[in-house]
């Protein structure tokens, strides 16, 4: 994929994402952080498109705070949809008369169904498969249709890479994502609150934390605490180090799935947001 210092074989890469795109994604992952700047530049803009590509498969829609809703005439305010109303006042000119308001449509925004607050561990060692895992995972709470999101990668510290009401193109959270490393302790209590700050902003009926970890605290007070005063919880857990993320998610009444690599992340989290 790499055949020379600065350089990356599309070709090569493309092949090796086609027989088997974990793997091959897990190596660009871990080439968007190499010490060649042209070589980590070239690795995580296409690192970025396969993560885009693969999260497209788990909804579509309109991203985003809210959308735009054609509905009918009302009081509540909003401004007229001509397309819409296009037969009421076609008709009210050759007439001469007003049209009836319930002829007439206007355009107005809508609030999001559902707000999502995904939650990513960066502790411990976070290189390849995990790092490649969350950012499709990012991705894909923005590809599902009319919802608000959040992303914050944690380790015993926060940081909030999009709040919920914040509107930023998914390509710079899935390029922030994707430069995250790991280390420092794990502080599950410390996520879902700040979590719960987050959601606590939306405006949409359903809110939601999805919590991509192995669910191992090793520092802070116990999570189950935490996620008490939350609606809803989903955990997302390596399969290959999951006991602690089902032992949480039996304590607390979450759905849980386990991912083998990046690929497994949109039918897993389209489970989970269900």
């Amino acid at each position: 994929m790499s055949p020379e210092v600065g350089e990356l074989d599309i070709k090569a890469t493309e092949h090796a994402l086609t027989e088997d795109t974990d793997i091959a994604l897990s190596l660009l992952t871990d080439m968007a952080s190499a010490t060649d700047v042209k070589l980590r530049a070239l690795a995580q803009r296409m690192a970025a498109r396969v993560v885009l590509d693969l999260a497209a498969t788990t909804g579509s829609g309109v991203r985003g705070v809210g959308r735009m809703k054609s509905l009918p005439m009302s009081d509540t305010g909003g401004d007229l949809d001509l397309e819409g109303s296009m037969d009421a006042l076609v008709e009210s000119r050759a007439s001469g008369n007003p049209p009836s308001v319930d002829e007439l449509r206007m355009r107005s925004w809508t609030r999001p169904d559902a707000a999502f607050v995904l939650l990513i561990d960066r502790s411990g060692s976070m290189t390849g498969d995990r790092v490649a895992t969350a950012a499709v995972a990012a991705a894909a709470a923005a590809q599902k249709a009319n919802t608000d999101y959040g992303v914050i990668a944690f380790n015993d510290k926060v940081i909030v890479i999009k709040g919920i009401g914040e509107a930023r193109p998914v390509d710079d959270v899935v390029n922030d994502v994707l430069r995250l490393r790991g280390f420092g302790a794990t502080d599950l209590s410390l996520a879902l609150r700040s979590a719960a700050v987050q959601l606590a902003r939306a405006t949409a009926s359903r809110r939601k934390v999805i919590l991509l970890s192995d669910c191992r605290p090793t520092e802070g007070s116990e999570p189950e605490l935490a996620a008490s005063g939350l609606e809803e919880v989903g955990i997302l857990a390596p399969a290959d180090d999951c006991g602690d993320a089902e032992e949480l998610a039996n304590m607390i009444g979450a759905k849980w799935a386990t991912l083998s690599g990046p690929t497994d992340v949109p039918a897993a989290f389209a489970t989970l947001a269900q």
